[in-house]
Formats: structure tokens, sequence, C-alpha cells
């Protein structure tokens, strides 16, 4: 499994759209196999950032993923949105291993 845990730098006045922007994007992962783990907004502390967690079974289907994504009418749409309403200034990817707890048998 593989986690991908983005960085946004977001436009404080903006976070409403960003929010959207976070909507369209859950269900679209969601949509093409990966598990969103959800969009973590500003609440106290810094106002212009923001963070979002998702996984696909592995590193292989996350590029299949993204080249889906890179020709769903959706997911361009979700992405021209946040160019217009430029609620992201920047973001940062990274890719993570997950470890959920102790799996190994007694």
């Amino acid at each position: 499994m593989i986690t991908v845990h983005l960085r946004y730098e977001i436009d404080p006045d903006k976070i409403e759209e960003f929010a959207e922007y976070g909507r369209r994007w859950i269900r679209l992962v969601n949509k093409f196999g990966g598990t969103h783990h959800g969009y973590f907004l500003p609440s106290e502390g810094d106002n212009d950032e923001a963070f979002a967690l998702f996984s696909f079974d592995s590193l292989a289907a996350y590029e299949q993923y993204r080249i889906e994504a890179a020709q769903d009418e959706e997911c361009i749409t979700a992405y021209e949105f946040s160019q217009e309403t430029k609620c992201i200034r920047r973001y940062e990817r990274r890719f993570l291993a997950p470890l959920f707890g102790d799996t190994s048998a007694s």
C-alpha cells in the first residue's frame, strides 16, 4: 500500500473554494479505486496550510490513477476549478508507507 500525503499552501480568503475542491477530489480518488482519508483544513494556528491523505494498493495503482485522471472530464474540471479560483498557491506531494498497528500473529 502507498499513501499520498499532500501539503497545500492555500489562500486563506478562499477556504470555501478549497473545501469545494477537496470534496470533488475525495469522490474522484475513490472513483478510481483509491481510499481517500480526507482533507484537513486550517482551524487554529496557520491559516494558509491544509493537508490531504489518500491511499492506493500500490505505486503502480496510483500511477494508473494518474494516467486515467488526466483524461477524465470530472478530474479536468476539478483541476480547472482550482486554477480559476486560485485557492491553491502551491502544494507538495510525498509518498508514505502506512503502518496500521501490530499485524503480526501472536
